[in-house]
Formats: structure tokens, sequence, C-alpha cells
């Protein structure tokens, strides 16, 4: 680590402050100093940041890297679109607290691997599992990975909920016993460092069965409430479903207001405002009841999407069909290998129930409703075979059902192939409401999960080249503060997110000009836990000129540096000061 001074930039300062010609020096991990026309002092290396914006780093606020940064810790494509931190543990999904029985175990793993779409396989070879309670992860985690970013993480529901109840979580509400030992994990979680909680009121999971989370009743929401009102520097984050499937959140978040109303938690209501053009019969609903909430003394932030999900459809690790109602061609995801899956595709029976749940099954906004959107491209293709337009093209010019249409596909271009699934048109007007909103969660991705259906890694640049340089909708501060000081503040690490005196020194200093954010592209070098590796989606960098991590450069110069220097942050327990395990 050595002292730096960054001279030259404009520094875009993370508060949405206008940006100002300013020089920041670092030493160490921290900024000291913020001015104009500063000299360099003896053993300071210079950069020349002209032309160019300063700003803090980037906050992933919302990731699944929980698994995945134990068998990938270059965490990319993150380091060259300018992030920083990460934030885990999300949508309840955590690998902890873990229960002491086996059969337990393996249902929280399973969970993780189908909902966020990564083999089996590299869980049980690369994790070590070597912790019960939360604390004990979180020492894992810090003995045993080193990352470039900083990273902070929930503790979540349906871990919770396993680890009290064993499999019987996917049962039933929990009992006066299995409450309070939910609570207890909790507060030993909350104690030393989560974030607060994360819950899922959305999922089913790959045969239909609502998640643990949907299970658990007002009494025990109350009885973790309870542990979260004693931790004001926490966050409750609820995953809701409001135009995804069953657009179950409005009655959702009427029942969480109920049990928030008059208690001291900030809560993360994610997917509460929805900003996909198909789901605006809902947004006045939903406006309604976050309105209200709020005029209620409820510290609502509603959690929302700037970029659609960019969905692949594979057979191989894909939740869209069970997601979608179709667990007919789910069967093919769940078949044992490529011979299987040909089978069933070529098999008579299995296509006419595969052509009778895209008729009456699958959700009408699901992909396969709407064969237009769904691209068979070369880059999805295994072998090259073609042809490539949309599924519904194919279909027309062969006179087949769009089943049989996307079965002969990928029988052609073999079961490794991908269907992409072009995005939904974006309502970018209540986008931009959203970032101008002082107390909304973005830079939602998924990063680190669905590594064969999305990459959520440099969705962040959209907010820079979307919606600042070609739409104008927005100034650069306003889309730097979305990503760096606003959500600071919202998960009380407030020793990030602004570039001040006395903070880390997290920047990332970019040409606005020459950052885009690239196209997806397949890279091999994910582990599949057998010895061998498959295929993920990445993006090249954006580039940034420089990003740093706790003073440390993590990319420069077009390329990774390598350096792993991110730490484990917590929440600030006030309003000055913040806690930090260091590595």
């Amino acid at each position: 680590m050595s002292d730096m001074l960054i001279q030259g930039g404009t520094v875009v300062d993370g508060t949405g402050a206008p940006g100002f010609k300013a020089d920041v020096r670092l030493q160490g991990d921290r900024i000291v100093e913020v001015g104009a026309d500063l000299k360099p002092q003896d053993g300071e290396e210079v950069v020349d940041a002209s032309g160019c914006y300063v700003a803090p780093g980037f906050i992933e606020g919302h990731t699944h890297y929980d698994a995945t940064m134990w068998w990938q810790p270059d965490l990319d494509p993150l380091p060259g679109v300018g992030a920083t931190t990460i934030i885990t543990g999300n949508c309840g999904f955590t690998a902890a607290p873990l229960s002491q029985d086996k059969a337990a175990q393996m249902e929280m793993i399973k969970i993780f691997s189908f909902f966020e779409d990564i083999p089996l396989e590299p869980f049980l070879k690369n994790v070590p599992w070597d912790w019960r309670s939360w604390p004990e992860y979180k020492t894992s985690v810090e003995k045993n990975v080193r990352l470039p970013l900083n990273h902070a993480a929930y503790v979540g529901h349906i871990a919770l909920r396993m680890a009290a109840m064993g499999t019987d979580a996917w049962e039933r509400p929990a009992n006066e016993d299995e409450r309070a030992k939910m609570a207890k994990l909790l507060d030993e979680a909350l104690a030393n460092g989560a974030l607060g909680l994360s819950t899922n009121l959305l999922d089913h999971d790959g045969e239909n069965r609502p998640i643990p989370s949907l299970v658990a009743d007002d009494a025990e929401f109350s009885a973790l409430f309870d542990v979260l009102d004693q931790y004001p520097a926490t966050t409750f984050q609820c995953i809701i479903d409001v135009g995804l499937m069953r657009d179950t959140g409005p009655e959702q978040t009427d029942r969480m207001a109920k049990l928030l109303k008059g208690r001291n938690i900030r809560v993360q209501l994610t997917g509460a405002i929805p900003t996909v053009a198909y789901q605006k019969y809902l947004l006045q609903p939903m406006r309604d009841r976050v309105e209200q909430m709020r005029k209620d003394g409820i510290d609502v932030w509603p959690g929302y999407a700037h970029v659609p999900l960019t969905g692949q459809l594979s057979l191989y690790k894909s939740l869209i069909f069970a997601q979608s109602n179709d667990y007919v061609w789910h069967e093919v995801v769940l078949a044992d290998g490529a011979e299987a899956k040909e089978a069933l595709l070529r098999d008579p029976d299995w296509r006419a129930r595969a052509r009778e749940s895209w008729d009456t099954q699958c959700y009408p906004q699901s992909p396969m409703n709407n064969p237009g959107m769904l691209l068979l491209t070369e880059l999805g293709s295994d072998n090259g075979a073609g042809p490539f337009c949309t599924l519904e093209e194919y279909a027309k010019e062969r006179g087949l059902h769009r089943s049989d249409a996307m079965a002969d596909w990928l029988l052609a271009n073999g079961v490794l192939s991908t269907v992409r699934m072009a995005p939904f048109d974006m309502d970018d007007e209540v986008v931009v409401e959203m970032i101008r909103d002082p107390k909304t969660v973005g830079n939602i991705t998924d990063a680190g999960a669905h590594l064969q259906m999305l990459c959520g890694g440099g969705e962040n640049l959209i907010y820079l080249t979307k919606y600042v340089r070609d739409q104008k909708a927005i100034s650069v501060e306003e889309a730097v503060h979305s990503m760096t000081g606003k959500l600071a503040k919202h998960f009380h690490l407030t020793d990030i997110g602004e570039i001040k005196e006395g903070k880390r020194a997290d920047i990332v200093v970019f040409d606005f000009d020459e950052i885009r954010q690239h196209d997806m592209e397949k890279v091999y070098d994910v582990t599949d836990g057998k010895g061998g590796t498959t295929w993920r989606y990445t993006r090249k960098a954006a580039p940034m000129k420089l990003t740093l991590v706790n003073g440390e450069p993590i990319f420069r110069d077009g390329a990774y540096t390598g350096v792993k220097a991110g730490a484990f942050l917590e929440p600030a327990q006030n309003d000055d000061t913040v806690a930090i395990a260091a590595e």
C-alpha cells in the first residue's frame, strides 16, 4: 500500500452535490485531503486524472457472491466496472447459520444451488461448511477468502428457519421454542456485524414448493422484528412479487406494513416499485402503499431494478422454466446428462405435455408466451448450426408449435446451447423517479448468480451510459450518488460512499467518454466440482482508469492487478463510527 495523490480530476463526491475540480490525497487506506492544487509529497505516487471523474467506488447493492466467491475470488468483472463493495446474503439465502442436521444442511445448499442457478458440485467441493453460527461463518470467510472488493452480508431468514427447524421449515410455522431459537441466532448475527435480516416472500422451488420463509407466520416475524428493534443500525430486506409471477406483492406489503408500524426498523422492500413497462398495472397501487408506509412512520426504502433481467434459457442450470410455472420443460433441466435430455426432447409424449404446459400453465409474461423475444443466437449455439433468428420466426418457418420448435433447435445446436431472452422495455420515467427519491435502493444486479443466465456485473454502468450520456435524464452526480452515498447511508456503512477526509480510499477514476457496457461473452473458467470447468457469462471492463479499494489498485491501465484489498464491512453502531473487521 502506497500513498497517492490523484490530480486534476473532477470530483463527484457521492453526496449528489455538483462536481468540482479538486485533487484527492490518500494515505494508506484513507482519504486524508481533498482540495485544489495539492502539491505532491515525498514518496507519493501521482495519478493524472485530467479529463476524468473521480468518484467513490460503486456499491453493488444486491449480489449473490456468497457461494461463488469461494471458487471465483477475483469477482470478475466487477473491478473493471468500478465496483468496490458487494452486498451479499440477499433474498433470504445465506450460508449461515447452518443446521446440525445433515439433511437440513443439504436442503440449504440445494436452495442456494437452485435459486442462484449454480451447479451443486462446487458448493460441496469448494465451500468448507466449517461453521454452524453466523459469527463462525464470518470468521471462516475472513480466514479463507480474499477478495478484491469489500463485502458486507445479511443473515437470511431461510437459513434461520432451517437451523432452528430442520427440514420442517418447509412445512409449517415455527412453534414458540423455535421462534426463540431463531431470535437468538439473529441476535448473535447482528451483534457480530451482519447488515440485518433478509427474507423472501416471492419464490417457489423447482418442485413448486413455497420456500421456507413463505411458511413463516406473523408471530415469527414479530419475534424477529423484536430483535431488529434492538439494532437500529441494521436493515430488514424483504423480497416481494410485483409483476413477476404470482403478484402477491401488494398483500405481502400490507402484511409487512402492519407488522412494522411503530417499530424503529429500516426496511428495504425489494421489488416494491415496478420499473419494467409491462408491470405498470401495479405501479400506482404500490406507490400508494409505499407512501402510506412513510406516512405511518415506517422507514421504507423501495428496492428497484434499473435494468431488466437478461434471461438465458438453459437445459443444464436454469430456474426460468420453473419460475414461469413450466414444470414440464424443467424436467429436461433435471434430467441427468446430455443423452437423457435429448431423449426427452425427442419423446412424443413429453412434447405433447410440453405444448400443453406452454399453452395453459405458463404465466402470460413468461418467455414461453413471448416467442418473439426468445433469440436463437450464434453466441448461444453450442455448435453453430443455427439458424439464428427469433423462436417465433423459427416456429413459423417450420409450421411448428413454439415448444416443438425450441426442442428441435436445441437438438440441432446441442443441448449445451442457450436461448437468450430479449430484455423487457423499462419504464424509464419510473427509473429516474426512483434514482431521485432520496430513500430507494438501486444498483440491484444479482451479480454472482445465474452465471449461465445473466451477468449482473457491469449493469451499474447503465446509470452512466443510458441515463446520463444517452438520455440525459439525470446528471453524473445523481448517477454516482445512487450507487455510492445513498447506498452507504441505507446500509449504515458510514465510512464508504463519499470522497471526504477520513473515509476509506475506495475510489474510481473514469473517462466519461470511454466507458461503456459491453455485451456478454462466454468464458470457460468455472469449476464444475468434478475436476473440469464449465462456462459462465462475463463482460469486458468498462474500462475504469483506476479502481482503488482501501487505497490499493485492483484495476488500472486496462487490466486487473490481482490485488485482494477487500475487507469485511459491518454497519455503523452510530452516526459517526463504523466497525470494520480487518482482514
